[in-house]
């Protein structure tokens, strides 16, 4: 073997390592980019129903009425998003008149976690906004806002484990007629 040939297999050797050393990085760029990256869960309303409703519109205008919602806390993470203890309220003119409380739980990587929740509502908490409910219940559509955050952590291959929130925000209409749920919209 001349000196040529060693210094060739050495280059060859050498060029063959770097290919590989940008191969594995470029690999583990991708890898740091798309799985490892934690996203936050989406929490909202698929469903709503009326369950029951009564209401007076006399001189003092009142609602009581249970709504039964399917609730989905979707994971969009490669890895499961274990939760706590949450509270989702339903507003009317900024005003709660009724809250639920989410269990806490675990939502599985890259799956919905659906459930069922039901939800008291009653227009006692309301002071100043009398009128507003009374002219809302004569219209026959009462509109209603949700709110709500689901707080945890994503664990990703038992390692990894990142707090992250969800936030909920609906916007939504009762026709007080048919007693359906109308325009449904989650942020």
């Amino acid at each position: 073997m001349s000196k040529g040939e060693g210094k060739r297999s050495t280059k060859k050797c050498l060029a063959y390592v770097a290919a590989f050393v940008v191969f594995q990085t470029a690999i583990i760029l991708i890898f740091a980019l798309t799985v490892m990256k934690v996203r936050s869960p989406k929490i909202r309303f698929n469903a709503i129903a009326v369950e029951s409703f009564s209401s007076n519109s006399s001189s003092t205008s009142s609602i009581n009425m249970r709504l039964l919602a399917q609730v989905d806390i979707k994971n969009t993470n490669f890895g499961h998003f274990k939760y706590n203890n949450s509270t989702l309220t339903v507003l009317y003119d900024g005003v709660p008149l009724g809250e639920v409380v989410i269990p806490r739980g675990r939502a599985k990587a890259r799956k919905t976690r659906r459930f069922n929740v039901a939800v008291d509502l009653s227009s006692e908490r309301l002071s100043g906004n009398g009128n507003n409910l009374g002219n809302d219940i004569n219209s026959g559509t009462l509109r209603l806002r949700s709110e709500g955050r689901v707080s945890g952590k994503v664990h990703l291959i038992k390692i990894i484990k990142r707090n992250k929130s969800g936030v909920m925000n609906c916007d939504w209409s009762i026709n007080l007629r048919t007693r359906q749920v109308e325009n449904l919209r989650c942020n």
